[in-house]
């Protein structure tokens, strides 16, 4: 009987559990060259703690800025959703995002989640398409406004600057441009589509147009559909791009906290955060859970130049925080709140027109 129930967990978490060993493969290889054990445990023991109290902190804020966004987003559509469900499907979010390729996972189980707290399946596709279009347009204009600040800085010290900055803005902007045109525009934008795909089909890029084709409407169809749900409260929206900017600064923060725990504190707080900010962009598109290898190469790409002979320590420390701990947090709110407002259906749907 114990085997048989073994078996079963292992099947259902066997994927996450070779996300997770890819994941943690890669980053001790990187750790470990060059390093010796006795080495780390020296340079680990003299962290310094209340720097690496206040990494956490703003860890954990930067996941309560996330449930908050979810919520004035929720009770636009469902006035009696409460913060409890809305951080649980923040963590959920982040969880599922952290052992997907290309972060797939997380915006499905959020919906599916939402649905089973008693929303409706449109309301919450809503909800979620337009947080995850405002989190990407303030990311995209956040990156950008700190390199072309800070761009003297990065230009004397990261090689390939000029493809890592285009390959970045050009992903990025790609997305939103699409999001917005579908709203303005569908139809222009789903025969460019249709001619790209065939294009790439042709120089045998692409194996299957129509299916690729059809995926992406969809995708663009949930997000036009998500913005005539939520209407055009504008005040709604000032309040959740304020509070993305909070998220953003809290989460990529974490990185100067470790700096200083390092002991460390020539480069400026602005300069960090730009260089991290857009190290999280660019590393957003590598098609791997938890982006293992980009966000390790970024990483090395961006932030050398802060902790030159500790970089490899400090970035297993980053991405404990950073990533481990939205596995293990995410896993156990997951676990915990989704069977408490399932069970008790919290939040029951009571539709509102959008404004």
């Amino acid at each position: 009987m114990i085997v048989i129930k073994f078996k079963k967990v292992l099947k259902k978490y066997l994927f996450t559990l070779i996300t997770l060993g890819i994941s943690m493969t890669i980053l001790l290889i990187f750790l470990f060259s060059g390093n010796s054990v006795s080495q780390l445990q020296q340079i680990f023991s003299g962290l310094d703690p209340f720097w690496m109290l206040f990494a956490g902190v703003m860890v954990v804020g930067g996941w309560l800025m996330e449930g908050w966004c979810d919520y004035l987003l929720c009770r636009h559509v469902s006035p009696n959703w409460k913060f409890g469900p809305s951080f649980t499907i923040a963590m959920t979010g982040l969880f599922y995002s952290a052992v997907t390729p290309f972060s797939t996972g997380g915006q499905p189980m959020q919906i599916y989640s939402m649905s089973k707290m008693g929303m409706k399946p449109g309301s919450a596709g809503a909800v979620i398409s337009v947080k995850t279009i405002t989190y990407q347009i303030i990311m995209v204009l956040y990156g950008l406004v700190l390199m072309i600040l800070q761009l003297p800085f990065f230009q004397a010290n990261v090689s390939n600057l000029s493809f890592l900055t285009v390959f970045g803005l050009l992903a990025n902007s790609i997305f939103i441009a699409a999001v917005i045109l579908v709203s303005v525009n569908p139809r222009f934008l789903y025969g460019l589509l249709q001619k790209l795909y065939g294009f790439l089909h042709r120089i045998r890029l692409v194996k299957n147009p129509d299916s690729l084709y059809q995926k992406t409407t969809t995708q663009l169809d949930t997000f036009h559909d998500g913005f005539c749900t939520m209407g055009k409260d504008v005040g709604l929206y000032v309040k959740v791009c304020v509070l993305t900017v909070f998220q953003i600064t809290m989460t990529n923060s974490t990185t100067y906290c470790i700096y200083r725990a390092f002991h460390l504190s020539e480069a400026s707080f602005w300069v960090i955060m730009a260089a991290q900010v857009f190290a999280t962009m660019i590393a957003a598109f590598v098609p791997l859970p938890g982006a293992s290898g980009g966000a390790e190469g970024t990483f090395l790409a961006f932030c050398r130049m802060f902790f030159g002979g500790m970089l490899t320590p400090a970035m297993l420390v980053w991405r404990l925080m950073t990533y481990y701990s939205n596995i293990l947090f995410g896993a156990i709110f997951t676990f915990v709140g989704s069977k408490r407002y399932v069970l008790d259906r919290a939040a029951p749907e009571t539709e509102q027109k959008a404004a």
